[in-house]
């Protein structure tokens, strides 16, 4: 039987990466003439990639995007992105422990992120944390991302996991419904990204901090696959 195993996702999840993600799309999005954009935008911007988070930020804004623009507004972005990292990005309280835990009850850990790999591998590892992770897949390591059942059975598989033996952790609608669609227990944090109360989207159950998240937790819920009340 394979051991646990605990998906984590990235940005809002197990790293605060808000300043960052700001700053860069701000660096990218000034020299077209976008208003910078603040952390109380967050929410309505990440989720689903730099891409993406570009092309809501031009939404927000009332100002067509031109997809001719898009590319070379994404590769700033990465590059201002990846010239500052870790910049002000740290791991949320209490993570780094909660890592060292599930690790020492046996359980192995893996990130699955819509953050592309280029961007997503390079922070774990200015941060120290690449030798906690089996495995690291990100938006683009796959065809599909989250919520796609498919980029969490890739990290299952990457991770040397079983559907039956996995649990994922996420701050936001693509986490949750990414584990349902998966058919896997979720645990929803409450301290992340997302722009409803993260009860809301019917995680197995939530957390409001990393000291929660034991081994009895992650097998309880893997016992019951559903909610631990």
């Amino acid at each position: 039987m394979s051991s646990p195993l605990v998906i984590f996702d990235l940005d809002g999840t197990l790293i605060d990466t808000a300043p960052d993600l700001i700053d860069s799309l701000n660096h990218t999005i000034a020299p077209v003439g976008l208003a910078p954009m603040t952390l109380d935008d967050l929410h309505h911007l990440v989720g689903q990639g730099a891409r993406v988070m570009i092309k809501r930020a031009f939404e927000l804004r009332n100002v067509p995007l031109d997809e001719a623009d898009a590319d070379t507004l994404f590769n700033n972005f990465v590059e201002h992105y990846r010239h500052n990292m870790p910049g002000q990005s740290q791991p949320f309280a209490g993570t780094v422990e909660c890592l060292e835990r599930l690790a020492a009850a046996g359980m192995t850990l893996a990130i699955c992120t819509n953050k592309s790999e280029a961007l997503a591998i390079p922070l774990i590892e200015t941060l120290g944390l690449s030798d906690h992770f089996a495995a690291i897949t990100g938006g683009d390591t796959f065809p599909v991302r989250k919520p796609d059942a498919a980029h969490i059975f890739g990290t299952i598989e990457r991770a040397g996991g079983s559907r039956e033996r996995a649990v994922m952790i996420g701050d936001s609608i693509n986490d949750i419904l990414a584990a349902q669609n998966a058919g896997i227990p979720s645990i929803g944090v409450d301290f992340g990204y997302s722009d409803v109360p993260i009860a809301s989207l019917s995680p197995s159950t939530v957390i409001s901090h990393f000291d929660a998240l034991t081994d009895d937790l992650v097998r309880d819920l893997l016992v019951a696959g559903k909610v631990v009340s």
